[in-house]
């Protein structure tokens, strides 16, 4: 089994509800993450019609929607309610209000 190590993305409190930004990571990879309702949600973060960075797009509940042409994904599963594609998601915990997402 692989194992899994923890990234730092910040303060829970430091992102507010019902948005989402870019995690840089190592090696010049991304992440999006996401706050809704409470809950923190991470998917690759560029969609893979185009390229678009999915952080810069329209959150509404669990729902990205990618700005350049509309596809849809829920940040949940990351299944594509759009096309078939699908976008793969990581998990994240809150630890003493610090988010980490698990690679």
């Amino acid at each position: 089994m692989e194992t899994q190590h923890a990234v730092d993305a910040g303060r829970a409190d430091d992102l507010p509800a019902g948005t989402c930004k870019t995690i840089d990571l190592p090696e010049g990879r991304e992440l999006a993450l996401y706050k809704f309702d409470g809950d923190f949600y991470a998917t690759e973060s560029f969609c893979p019609h185009q390229g678009a960075r999915l952080a810069d797009g329209i959150l509404c509940e669990h729902m990205i929607e990618c700005e350049l042409h509309g596809w849809q994904f829920d940040v949940r599963t990351g299944e594509c309610l759009t096309v078939t594609e699908r976008l793969k998601t990581y998990d994240v915990v809150v630890e003493e209000g610090l988010i980490k997402v698990l690679l």
